[in-house]
């Protein structure tokens, strides 16, 4: 599965997850550009980038300053998980 995540960096805030299979790769792929080239055209500073896992659990594992808060990662990883 693919995921396209935009990220509000200077927030710290997910903005925009959605999934695609990975038959759809170039559909993930232009969604993205566009994305990009919107924001670009807009004037604002946020990540979006493509991610590749067999479930969404994963990421959100593997890639947790999307989801979580920099408080809540610390916390966690405090409590060995």
């Amino acid at each position: 599965m693919i995921f396209l995540i935009e990220y509000d960096r200077r927030k710290g805030e997910l903005i925009t997850l959605k999934r695609f299979r990975d038959s759809d790769r170039l559909k993930a792929q232009n969604k993205r550009l566009e994305i990009e080239l919107d924001l670009n055209h807009k004037g604002i500073n946020h990540e979006v980038v493509l991610l590749e896992a067999a479930k969404e659990a994963m990421i959100r594992r593997t890639h947790r300053r999307y989801f979580e808060t920099p408080r809540q990662i610390a916390k966690s990883v405090k409590a060995g998980k």
